[in-house]
């Protein structure tokens, strides 16, 4: 068997947070199914790991999983995949040594989107830069009994429309750390608080509660590994599911169009 990195991306609803628990459907035992189903090996033999964990409701569009693979070709596990992928996409594809860590990437990147409205841009751009380079995000994170040190490299933020889309890149976020970050930003934009309070939250002087920003706007969009060239699933693999989403949307707007 080959060890390989397969890109899939997913809508955070539906599904019960990545990592497989007791109860509930989750993007990792979703996986595991469609997996086992083309490779007709048992869930161990596998070894299925993943790059990032998302929380329920978050979406991805480039999250990593690495597993042992009985497929000879790159494309032909994509389509296989595809084939019975449902709510996940496998997007693209690299082979990698046996030893390869898929948690150890060289960035992570995430969007987030929320309405404009309302909110001092100016005054974004300023709390957004309060978070960059290398901080204890003690305050900004859920505690799960791991170090709160982590270095922000980027966050960018464009106005299209009448929303705000803020992008963070870093090597890894903590648990709820973006979301955090965006409630802070938001707060700060609307005149809720103010920078000072960012600041005082940061340098751990203040425990100042800003919030968690809702999980459905936030969309894990790569995960980077500077260091391999994946081999990319042929779009027509997606059509199918793209047309029938875009019916369903269609029917939810007419459906408020009418209200």
């Amino acid at each position: 068997m080959r060890r390989v990195v397969v890109k899939i991306a997913y809508m955070g609803e539906g599904f019960n947070g990545s990592q497989i628990q007791p109860t509930g459907r989750t993007v990792e035992s979703e996986v595991l199914d469609k997996l086992t189903l083309v490779s007709k090996i048992a869930p161990e033999e596998l070894d299925l790991k993943f790059s990032s964990r998302t929380d329920k409701g978050v979406n991805a569009l480039g999250n990593a999983i690495c597993f042992n693979s009985v497929f000879t070709h790159n494309s032909s596990l994509l389509r296989a995949l595809n084939a019975v992928g449902g709510d996940i996409f496998f997007r693209s594809v690299s082979e990698v040594p046996d030893d390869f860590n898929v948690r150890y990437a060289t960035s992570r990147v995430y969007r987030y989107i929320l309405p404009a409205k309302g909110l001092d841009i100016d005054l974004a751009w300023e709390c957004a830069d309060v978070f960059l380079g290398e901080h204890d995000f003690a305050r900004f994170c859920k505690p799960d009994n791991k170090p709160t040190v982590a270095n922000v490299e980027r966050i960018d933020i464009d106005v299209r429309g009448d929303m705000m889309i803020i992008e963070f890149e870093a090597r890894f976020f903590l648990w709820n750390m973006i979301r955090r970050m965006v409630a802070a930003i938001e707060s700060v934009a609307k005149g809720i608080h103010d920078l000072d309070d960012v600041h005082r939250a940061l340098d751990d002087l203040q425990e100042i509660n800003f919030g968690v920003a809702r999980p459905d706007a936030l969309t894990l969009l790569d995960v980077n590994y500077d260091w391999l060239t994946f081999e990319k699933a042929d779009p027509s693999q997606f059509e199918e599911r793209r047309n029938e989403d875009s019916f369903k949307r269609d029917l939810r707007s007419a459906f408020y169009d009418s209200l």
